[in-house]
């Protein structure tokens, strides 16, 4: 037995150490011991440690002698892809979306089912747990060990307690999915809003990438946003930070799904163009280009006439990335982040919104807070939740690795 058993701060401070290690390798791999040591400011012996610990865990290898700038060749490490697999799962309105990616991220396997909003949240669930069974399938004939599941949904969501507490555009209340999905498939289970979880897809794998205080403001049925903040997703106390878009804005504004009137997402994105284009055409009849019952309007429809050149379209999504414009000029001067990150749906009109937003942007912010703003539109689109699911995943892991 040993007489000096390690004390509970002996072990915090060995799995920072670690969890620091790891990011390192993600980051900056292939790198050498001694290179490790020399970044992370952590003595030789420790380094030394805690990468022999990981290699048993089969979470990082070795890989070929490198040339270091630190004394003699080292051997080169980096994470292993073999390490383990990850499920990155998002429930949207209308669709389901899962992949399936090795320990450093590369996707393996992936599905898109399309799902009527309507579908009773039963019928929606059993689907999404069809595809983890064939993810983790496709995992197992890889032989690769399930590490985590990743899970992405358009609501409020308590991750303290795994909770979907309210997801207005899907009608769900009170849906207890991490220990649901914890207990049918024996893994951890890690729920999050899926613009929280989108604004991290773009931090660890998109334009933000080395960008430490940045918003991401994502638009589908609904509208939401995420906030990293000293390269850190700000969740609040339970997990509900970043409703951006149900700040009000309009008291005389339209209903909101969540019952409040003149919300933000009233104003931007898919529903609030659709209704601005369907109020001018009744009003308007011929202005109306469209061969279609206005009912079976989409938004892909109306961008595509605005890329045409029709006025009625065009001016609707000007006035779109107006209102879109004025509600990141708060944030702005409220957060002063590096980069606003702009997302989802708003990529399909980015050749016609992105300047009025900017000219927007710059002329309702503050002088200081303005300066150095990036604006940049996000580099995976639908798939940034997903994505982030797989870095709540891998994050988890970094940050709190075990090591014997």
């Amino acid at each position: 037995m040993n007489p000096f058993p390690r004390t509970a701060d002996q072990e915090s401070i060995r799995k920072v150490n670690a969890s620091i290690i790891l990011n390192h390798l993600r980051l900056h791999s292939p790198i050498s011991r001694a290179e490790l040591a020399a970044m992370t400011k952590l003595n030789r012996s420790t380094v030394s440690n805690i990468v022999n610990s990981l290699l048993e865990q089969n979470l990082v290898q070795e890989m070929d002698a490198m040339d270091s700038k630190i004394g003699r060749p080292g051997i080169a490490l980096a994470l292993k892809p073999q390490g383990g697999a990850i499920l990155g799962i998002e429930i949207g309105v209308g669709f389901i979306s899962i992949i399936l990616t090795d320990f450093v991220a590369n996707i393996l396997w992936r599905e898109r089912v399309e799902i009527a909003p309507s579908e009773k949240q039963e019928t929606i669930l059993i689907e999404a747990e069809k595809l983890i069974e064939a993810a983790l399938s496709m995992a197992g004939d890889q032989g690769l060990r399930a590490l985590g599941i990743g899970l992405g949904l358009p609501g409020l969501v308590n991750t303290r307690q795994g909770v979907l507490d309210f997801a207005p555009n899907l009608g769900w209340h009170n849906v207890h999915l991490r220990t649901m999905w914890e207990q049918r498939f024996a893994l951890p289970v890690y729920l999050e809003n899926e613009a929280n979880l989108a604004a991290l897809g773009e931090y660890y794998y998109g334009v933000a990438q080395n960008v430490d205080n940045f918003i991401y403001i994502s638009s589908g049925v609904g509208l939401g946003g995420g906030l990293i903040i000293n390269g850190k997703l700000f969740k609040g106390r339970d997990g509900f930070a970043g409703e951006i878009g149900h700040i009000q804005r309009d008291p005389q504004g339209e209903i909101c799904s969540c019952g409040r009137q003149g919300c933000w997402e009233t104003q931007v994105g898919p529903k609030a163009l659709l209704h601005r284009i369907r109020h001018a055409i009744e009003t308007q009849p011929q202005d109306n280009p469209f061969n279609t019952n206005l009912d079976e309007l989409t938004y892909d429809q109306i961008i595509e006439f605005a890329h045409q050149g029709n006025r009625l379209c065009r001016s609707s999504l000007e006035e779109v990335g107006k209102n879109l414009g004025a509600g990141i000029a708060d944030l702005v001067n409220l957060f002063n982040p590096e980069m606003v990150v702009i997302g989802g749906s708003f990529s399909l009109g980015q050749e016609i919104i992105q300047p009025v937003l900017e000219k927007i942007i710059s002329s309702d912010t503050l002088s200081s807070t303005k300066n150095n703003l990036r604006i940049a539109f996000s580099k995976h689109g639908t798939d940034a939740c997903v994505l982030g699911a797989i870095a709540i995943v891998l994050d988890d892991i970094l940050r709190e690795v075990a090591l014997v």
